[in-house]
């Protein structure tokens, strides 16, 4: 038996289909649930007539797959590059992948030392634009490593733009971070990527369903998107066009009941108005970490308050500030006319003039008192903020 509790005969079984049917195949699925691992490959590699749903020309293709499919080269060729093969049924397999039904993976390449179950447990996908604009690039890294400092693990493509950013915000505050590949996780791609997929699985993880060597493909980017959905609590997108693998996550969290969040951008940018389209249906308004993990986390991990910034007149005890309020923009006000436009006696209002004196708010003129330069630009700044 091998360490997940599952045969070495049917580990080898998936390993085997992981070279043969392609990611996200729910006709593959449905032999798997219908027929099992061990006949599905048993008619793969003895022949016979096709499996339920397969036309004579596509059975033919995954026939020729499976004759040169070598699954003891794929996991000691996973075993020099310090991957592992984890499937349906071991302890490190993350449950909420069941939940992609008939697409489930048939197993996931890990590369790293953490455990994948328990770190997906408390994840989100942070993911957007590749040819993203420095707002995108810096809002993925703040986000990155907002998350990461929060102890949540951000999970990405390991793609160009916002996903190298918000795996590099989350590697910047030793943090934890996952990389979900299209390809073979011994190849890294993109290329310029190299060394940020080598740290990630040094620091965190990297995954993906195909086995090692293969190349990554169009299709391939788009269903692996499924896997980062449902892998994690919600998924957040950073800068996405109408066209967008960004968009093909959001929209799978959806199917699968996870959150979905955007970040807003310039309502000019066509980069942004895919995130905007989300944003009008039913995903979430984020602006930074702290209303992610608000959005996403247990109870009790609430985003702050939202204000303005806090400016010197707002330190100011009520009664001091209704005096301060009572006197005119212009020209000087007795004491008395003070203390009845604020609604207190006299002598509590000479009171709150002289303790705003002190504090360079107001100045005598005579018998009357008046506003300073100071307390007219410090009203002025309120009025900006109302």
């Amino acid at each position: 038996m091998s360490p997940g509790g599952l045969s070495d005969a049917e580990r080898l079984d998936r390993v085997f289909l992981s070279r043969v049917i392609e990611p996200g195949d729910e006709l593959g699925g449905r032999w798997l649930r219908g027929v099992g691992v061990r006949e599905t490959v048993r008619r793969l590699t003895e022949g016979g007539p096709p499996l339920p749903g397969a036309s004579q020309k596509r059975w033919a293709g995954l026939r020729a797959r499976a004759e040169s499919a070598d699954p003891q080269r794929d996991l000691e060729r996973a075993r020099s590059a310090g991957a592992r093969f984890v499937c349906p049924g071991d302890t490190e397999w993350p449950g909420q992948l069941d939940d992609l039904g008939e697409a489930r993976p048939v197993g996931l390449w890990v590369r790293g030392r953490a455990g994948l179950r328990m770190w997906a447990l408390r994840s989100v996908a942070v993911v957007g634009a590749r040819a993203c604009t420095e707002y995108g690039a810096h809002m993925a890294a703040v986000l990155g490593s907002g998350l990461a400092e929060r102890g949540w693990v951000v999970v990405s493509g390991g793609a160009y733009g916002v996903d190298g950013a918000a795996h590099r915000g989350a590697l910047g505050a030793g943090g934890a971070t996952v990389a979900v590949l299209a390809c073979g996780v011994d190849r890294p791609y993109p290329r310029g990527h190299t060394q940020l997929i080598a740290r990630i699985a040094e620091q965190g993880l990297v995954v993906g369903e195909l086995p090692p060597g293969d190349h990554p493909t169009p299709s391939r980017f788009i269903l692996r998107n499924r896997v980062i959905a449902a892998l994690t609590r919600g998924t957040v997108v950073v800068e996405a066009a109408y066209r967008s693998g960004a968009l093909v996550t959001a929209r799978a969290a959806q199917r699968l009941g996870r959150f979905t969040m955007g970040v807003p951008g310039p309502a000019t940018s066509a980069l942004s108005a895919g995130v905007h389209e989300l944003l009008r249906g039913e995903a979430a308004l984020v602006t930074d970490a702290a209303e992610v993990a608000e959005l996403v986390g247990d109870m009790g991990e609430l985003a702050p308050d939202r204000r303005g910034p806090v400016l010197p007149r707002d330190l100011l005890e009520p009664g001091a500030r209704r005096v301060l309020d009572a006197l005119p923009a212009h020209g000087a006000a007795k004491a008395g006319a003070i203390a009845r436009d604020a609604g207190t006696a006299e002598d509590d209002a000479v009171g709150r003039l002289y303790e705003l004196r002190a504090l360079g708010y107001v100045e005598r003129h005579g018998e009357g008192w008046k506003l300073t330069r100071q307390a007219m630009i410090s009203g002025s700044s309120d009025r900006r903020r109302s």
